[in-house]
């Protein structure tokens, strides 16, 4: 039940020069799906990572810094169905035994496959079933196969996830093309998500890290569906240089502008459509804090407000208690907070109301207007703080029975 989030059409879905892919079905989690992916990319080829902060951080994610940090990147391996967390040392080497495999398909090194893995944590991946599907994969890549991964590698999405579009950059026609998952479990940072973006631009390595730091940020680190950061999360992009561009070295030229702008754009609709297709959600929120001393407490009081399971529980109901929005931002950190000053506005893509201010209900206030909104698909909570210039935007969902009963089944 996706928020105004719709299947991708194919034919939207740009391929990208010197990327290939192919999927197959392993059987590792269940028969008759599309569970496992394989990402060919060009020699020379520019790759750059960011990944969960969960301590439990799964056996994939650290084979993926590793081998990030020593090799050329060359393919990824993505599975679906077992996340190969919380499996110790035999979890890392059925990560590296899956790296092996790749690469003695592909003739290339084992250090320049990266592993990424999704599904159910504390379970063994099964690496014979994932090897055996292998050939299947490897046999099917192609340039134009980006929509057939973005169902490969889901889980409990509802709908697959896919975005592509293109821009000039030093009068040259830049594809981009991307690729998420991710509808539980999901809080930065990262969210359970994996998201693999790759363009055809040419822009060296420290460019590219730092754009993917940025993009990440204002993307899949700003979305929130229940509050739970995973062991899995991963988002990649890629840069092959086979557009013909002049590399960007620059940060401050037109060039890097230009695809900074198209690389944080299809990240943040790659993680709103996360967030559209949360678990059992009927509502998408933007959280908007503006006003702040610093974007870091917008973040917070954004945060604990798309967090709070008492604002989220009143959104799906379409009831305007919005007091509970009051309360989760007073308890959001910012100990020197001036409540008298503070304001908060409800609104859709039609109407907005102020609903406090002066510490309190607003006098214009009335709950039929707040109730009249509640009850759209699309809502905006926007908060100034009167701090200062700072602002900060999350996207979150609203929770519904079916949240709980896709939680309780997921196992099944």
């Amino acid at each position: 039940m996706a928020v105004n989030l719709s299947t991708p059409n194919p034919a939207d879905l740009h391929p990208v020069a010197g990327v290939r892919l192919g999927v197959a079905e392993a059987g590792i989690r269940k028969v008759n799906r599309r569970d496992l992916t394989v990402v060919e990319l060009a020699a020379d080829s520019r790759v750059a990572g960011v990944f969960t902060l969960n301590r439990f951080c799964a056996a994939p994610v650290q084979v993926c810094k590793s081998h990030l940090a020593q090799s050329a990147i060359r393919a990824l391996v993505i599975n679906t169905g077992v996340a190969n967390a919380g499996t110790g040392e035999s979890g890392l080497a059925n990560a590296r035994a899956c790296c092996a495999a790749v690469a003695a398909q592909l003739g290339i090194a084992a250090e320049q496959v990266l592993p990424f893995s999704t599904g159910v944590i504390l379970e063994p991946l099964p690496v014979d079933r994932l090897v055996a599907g292998l050939p299947r994969a490897v046999a099917d890549l192609r340039a134009d196969a980006w929509f057939d991964a973005a169902h490969a590698i889901m889980t409990t999405d509802t709908l697959a996830k896919a975005v592509s579009r293109q821009v000039q950059v030093g009068g040259r026609t830049v594809t981009l093309t991307g690729i998420s998952k991710g509808a539980g479990m999901i809080k930065p940072n990262m969210a359970t998500m994996l998201g693999f973006l790759a363009c055809d631009a040419a822009v060296s390595q420290p460019l590219l890290e730092a754009l993917t730091r940025e993009a990440a940020d204002l993307s899949f680190n700003s979305i929130t569906v229940d509050g739970d950061t995973s062991t899995n999360d991963s988002f990649i992009v890629i840069a092959t240089g086979k557009a013909g561009n002049a590399e960007i070295t620059d940060d401050a030229s037109a060039d890097y502008r230009a695809l900074r702008d198209a690389v944080i754009d299809v990240s943040i609709r790659l993680a709103q459509a996360i967030v559209r297709d949360g678990e059992g959600a009927t509502k998408f929120m933007s959280i908007v804090v503006e006003g702040g001393g610093s974007r870091e407490e917008c973040r917070k009081v954004a945060y604990a407000v798309g967090h709070s399971p008492l604002v989220k529980t009143a959104f799906f109901a379409s009831d305007p208690n919005l007091g509970r929005i009051l309360a989760a931002i007073g308890y959001a950190g910012i100990d020197d907070l001036d409540v008298s000053k503070l304001r908060v506005w409800l609104g859709s893509p039609t109407e907005s109301v102020l609903v406090a201010e002066h510490g309190g209900r607003a006098a214009s206030y009335v709950e039929e207007a707040g109730s009249r909104i509640m009850k759209e698909a699309e809502l905006t909570v926007r908060i100034d703080l009167a701090r200062g210039d700072a602002a900060a935007t999350v996207w979150t969902c609203d929770f519904s029975y079916d949240y709980v009963k896709i939680n309780a089944d997921y196992r099944s």
